[in-house]
Order: C-alpha cells, then structure tokens, then sequence
C-alpha cells in the first residue's frame, strides 16, 4: 500500500511544462511529470539472468506488482512462495513472449512523453476532484493479457499492447480495429481511463443502454478536459475515418437509437452491441465500434454546457434520465 504522505509529494509537485488547448486545463497546466516506476525493465532483469536469488529484493520494491501479476495472470492464491518464480520463469521465457518483451522494453526505453502528459492530467484531476486520490503508476508486461491493473492506489500498465498498429506480430493475433487502439498515443488516456474508473465506478443498471452511455460519456468527457490536446479520435479508439463517420451519421445514430426503443432496453444483448469494439454493423457497414460512448459522450458535453456543472457534480450525478433530460440533446 502506497502512504498518504507519499500520494501528499506527488500532488505539491504536481504545480510546472503542459501546454493545452483548453481554457479550463490550463488553469492547472503547469505540472512536473508524474514517475511511471519501471516494474517492466526490473522484472526483465530478473528473468533474463534466471536467479530466483534476487527475487526477495524485486518484491521488497514492488511487492504490491507481483501479487497483482501472480494473482492476475496465474491464478495464484500466494505470492510469497516458491510457484511465483517458477511460473513467471515459465511465462516470460517463452521464445515468442521474450521477444515481445524485448521489443516492448526497447520501444519504451524512454517514457518522457507519457510521464509529462500524466502529471499535467493527474495535477487537472487533483484541482478539479480534490477527493480522488493519486495513484502510483507502473508499467508492465503481460504478454497481451491484462492491460490496465489496478489495486488500492496502484496503476499499471501493459506496454506490450501499445507498440503501433503496424507491429508484425499483432498482425496474427488482432483484428484492424483492435490494433488502432494498440498505439503510444492511447496510454496516457489508457492510465486515466482505468483509473477513473477504479475511482469512480459505474453504479446504474448495466442492462440498460441509456445508464451504460452516461456512464461512457462521464469517462470520456474527463478524459477529454484532462487530455486536452489529445485527439477525440484516440479516447474513443476510432480511427479518422471512423470518427468522421461518427460526426457526420450522429443524428441518425440517435434517432435509429430511439425508433428500435433500445435506449430503456432490458436486455444485456441489445446493450452490449453498443459498446464493443467491433465495427457496429447492426448500424450500419460502415460503422465503427463503441457507439455508446460516443453518444454517452456527445450527451454528457450538451449537459455541461446547458448546466455548467462542475466535473464533481457531474460525477456524482447518477441519475442518467436526469443528465439527458437537462442535456436538451438533439442532435
């Protein structure tokens, strides 16, 4: 567990180099980096010299990252014993998975980037939701398993997920849209998306198409205030084209979403449709994914700008019949 006063450091050095587009964000846009403690380069080092002798001394460090990582990818009860070793030797030194790794490790030698946007981000976060706590933030390999952890006040992410669409051995494994998220540019909305979501977790009924998109467009419109010079394209994992269908098909969107009487849908299927990667086809052929949000999204921004409401109003409003009501969204 990460202490109070270590979470207290970050945020009084939080407030120094972020230049953002949006009025809002700029008022905390001075921030020094947040540190992504480099889990992935410790853990490699370990594997590669194949000494279970220095393992105490790696989980002295991150103790709270392997428990995560035994429990996560192997189902492990205990993660003080002797099996932990043995299944990350076996994991991590498959040929294919320590290539990967490598590969990942030499792609992000340097995360100056990412460090920078997450401590402009968090310090946004921070002054705007003054309750939300800071996470520590780590990076790891999972060999194209789980992609964000979280745990307590620990945040984490899979490097080896975000080596670019044209990454040879994606190409046997994902599917075109899939591999569009898969980019540096989506991590740092990857770590806020994660976290928020951990901080703020979804509370409405998870069968009903109009709670889940208010939800989706609480998280992306966050996102969008925090990362202000973040591509829309990317928060949702769209590419051009797909956002620019999106933009130019969203009243028929909204008025298929009405005519079909799916917005106060009770069934688990017809809802999930909405939110899947895969190109919406249900919609249309031409459609891409992950509809939901970007209505939840179009929705949630109209009720800001009628209401002015603060981010913490807006999140801790669950009434999502309440938000669309006061939206006045027509598109």
């Amino acid at each position: 567990m990460i202490s109070k006063l270590f979470h207290t450091l970050i945020l009084a050095s939080l407030l120094s180099s972020c230049q953002g587009q949006d009025n809002t964000a700029n008022r905390y846009a001075h921030a020094d980096p947040i540190v992504i403690h480099r889990f992935d380069k410790s853990l490699y080092q370990l594997i590669d010299v194949a000494d279970s002798s220095q393992l105490p001394a790696l989980r002295q460090e991150y103790a709270a990252m392997l428990s995560l990582l035994g429990k996560g990818l192997f189902n492990l009860q205990q993660t003080d014993g002797p099996e932990l070793w043995n299944q990350l030797q076996r994991l991590y030194t498959e040929p294919t998975l320590k290539q990967l790794y490598q590969d990942a490790l030499k792609h992000y030698e340097s995360v100056d980037d990412i460090q920078q946007q997450l401590g402009c981000a968090f310090a946004f976060l921070q002054a705007e939701l003054p309750e939300m706590q800071l996470p520590a933030v780590y990076m790891h390999v999972s060999g194209f398993n789980q992609n964000v952890l979280t745990a307590d006040s620990l945040l984490s992410i899979s490097i080896d997920k975000y080596m670019g669409m044209d990454y040879p051995l994606y190409q046997s494994f994902f599917y075109d849209y899939q591999r569009q998220r898969m980019q540096r540019a989506n991590i740092a909305p990857d770590y806020l998306t994660g976290w928020l979501m951990t901080e703020f977790p979804f509370s409405g009924k998870e069968n009903v198409l109009l709670d889940r998109m208010i939800y989706e467009g609480k998280i992306r419109y966050v996102l969008s205030k925090a990362l202000p010079e973040a591509n829309p394209a990317t928060l949702l994992g769209y590419s051009e084209q797909g956002y620019a269908w999106v933009q130019a098909h969203e009243a028929k969107i909204w008025e298929t979403i009405i005519k079909r009487k799916h917005l106060y849908t009770p069934e688990m299927m017809t809802t999930a449709h909405y939110f899947e990667e895969a190109p919406s086809t249900f919609l249309a052929n031409d459609a891409p994914g992950n509809i939901g949000s970007w209505i939840g999204w179009r929705i949630v921004s109209a009720y800001m700008k009628e209401t002015g409401a603060s981010l913490q109003t807006l999140l801790s409003n669950q009434d999502a019949q309440e938000i669309l009501t006061l939206s006045k969204y027509k598109p």
